[in-house]
């Protein structure tokens, strides 16, 4: 009797079916759900937040790790398949630049013509803006030096020293544990809060979006040190690392914007 072999007549991957995107899903709803619960203070927007972020996080991991699986033990991600994920990575990366420059706009369309009612000058009446040679300025020597770090890294990848490459990211990710620390401090103590005015929002929102961008570079970078650490990566095959790195340089640039316009350059200066 003839044996019937299935073959793969392309480089492809053909993705299995999933439960996870689904779940994703439904996670990212119930979190927004509770996020919009809670900021009108209703009793249980805080539970349902918090559990949709645990639902959230649980899918993520799951998921991540079929994609780990399917690139390392399964074999299907081929040299076509790891082009298609690095555009997939530009793409996504040009998709959030514009994101970003939609704040920016409606940062510069406040500040640029300020209107009668905050008092026809930027910063507003009644605001007191933060120093950007404080808390800003060390935040932003952070995340400079944990972008050269990540550097040092991929170029430790690119040599085959493992011991090289785990060092530096251990401290790419201490640095971006710090600046989260950093930023968390700076809000906690802000002079202003997300409801006052124009600036309060145009302020709170983008530096809290990229302040979340930070988040994710380091789950990111912390899944890259694991599968280090674990052998997954090699110095001729290691996508997932290129494109955490290319993730968290984003990031870094994001952030030299973030300081100059709304830090530095909206800092009123004392003639």
């Amino acid at each position: 009797m003839m044996r019937l072999v299935q073959t793969q007549k392309h480089p492809f991957h053909v993705v299995d079916s999933s439960p996870w995107p689904l779940f994703t899903a439904l996670s990212v709803f119930l979190t927004f759900s509770g996020l919009t619960l809670y900021m009108h203070f209703y009793s249980k927007g805080g539970f349902i937040l918090a559990l949709g972020l645990f639902f959230v996080v649980i899918c993520a991991s799951f998921w991540w790790r079929d994609v780990v699986r399917e690139a390392t033990f399964e074999g299907q991600h081929t040299s076509f398949v790891r082009n298609g994920l690095k555009m997939g990575m530009v793409l996504f990366i040009i998709s959030e630049a514009m994101l970003f420059f939609a704040f920016f706009w409606g940062f510069f369309h406040a500040s640029l013509n300020p209107v009668p009612e905050i008092g026809c000058v930027w910063p507003p009446k009644g605001i007191e803006a933060l120093n950007p040679f404080h808390v800003p300025f060390l935040n932003t020597l952070v995340l400079v030096h944990s972008g050269a770090m990540v550097t040092w890294a991929h170029y430790s990848v690119l040599a085959g020293n493992r011991r090289d490459a785990i060092s530096a990211l251990i401290f790419t990710i201490l640095l971006a544990v710090f600046f989260t620390f950093l930023q968390a401090y700076e809000y906690v103590n802000a002079p202003f809060g997300l409801s006052d005015n124009v600036y309060g929002s145009v302020f709170f929102m983008t530096t809290g979006l990229h302040g979340f961008h930070v988040i994710i570079g380091t789950l990111f970078l912390a899944v890259c040190l694991i599968r280090l650490i674990t052998h997954h990566l090699t110095k001729k095959i290691h996508v997932g690392f290129e494109a955490a790195i290319w993730y968290w340089h984003f990031v870094d640039v994001v952030w030299i914007f973030v300081f100059i316009f709304i830090y530095w350059w909206a800092f009123p200066v004392e003639v």
